[in-house]
């Protein structure tokens, strides 16, 4: 079940879009801040959020902006009284994908939710990435460089195929310990992705200093040297 995640100090407005999208199957976790929103990012992080920009702990544009730059698969709707102009031009410059006016018609909200899930949804997976010699077939989950093979495990093996769908884009550790584990609350501390990232290094004879597949992006991530 799709989650979405409502936040709102307007108690009327958060039972009002629950009972409307949970009408059309979605599961609906609310917030009234920013602090709560956070929270329940982190521990069940929903498909979508419907942000209002008028809080009581944090400015809505600046928490846009920080959650987009931490997940930036995450689809935010914003939601707001701000009707000018302005308001909406930087609201959508902080990385929100959509911004609606209140009040608002509970069927357009669902619509534009609709639409957003749909722009974010995976494109259709290559049945075989390549990086140089670098070969990887998902159906058989066969890796080898110039016809050897090597012996991955599993996560080693999902973690080396996030890295090269991404195409050369640069990942975000928290990007992918998302993809990695459904349940974000597994493995939170931050260092468990390096460690994946040596382990499979190794296996590829890659060296950091010199990267063939997986480049360190300092401060950041990392990203695949796909050619």
């Amino acid at each position: 079940m799709t989650t979405i995640l409502t936040v709102d100090d307007d108690h009327d407005i958060l039972k009002v879009i629950r009972a409307n999208l949970e009408l059309h199957g979605f599961e609906v976790s609310t917030a009234p801040d920013c602090a709560r929103a956070e929270e329940i990012i982190r521990h069940t992080p929903p498909e979508l959020m419907v942000l209002d920009l008028m809080l009581p702990d944090c400015d809505g544009v600046d928490f846009c902006r920080e959650i987009k730059n931490d997940y930036p698969e995450l689809p935010i709707i914003i939601l707001t009284a701000r009707d000018r102009l302005s308001d909406k031009v930087v609201g959508l410059e902080s990385g929100a994908d959509d911004y609606m006016i209140k009040p608002f018609e509970s069927l357009e909200l669902l619509a534009r939710i609709r639409a957003c899930l749909r722009r974010y949804q995976p494109p259709a997976r290559e049945q075989t990435l390549t990086c140089g010699e670098l070969r990887v077939e998902i159906d058989t989950r066969r890796v080898s460089i110039a016809d050897r093979e090597i012996s991955l495990t599993p996560k080693e093996f999902d973690l080396l195929c996030i890295m090269l769908e991404a195409g050369g884009k640069v990942l975000s550790r928290e990007t992918i310990r998302r993809r990695l584990w459904a349940d974000s609350r597994l493995y939170s501390w931050s260092r468990v992705i390096d460690v994946h990232v040596r382990h499979l290094r190794a296996k590829l004879s890659d060296d950091p200093a010199t990267p063939r597949y997986i480049q360190t992006v300092p401060g950041v991530g990392y990203r695949c040297c796909r050619e």
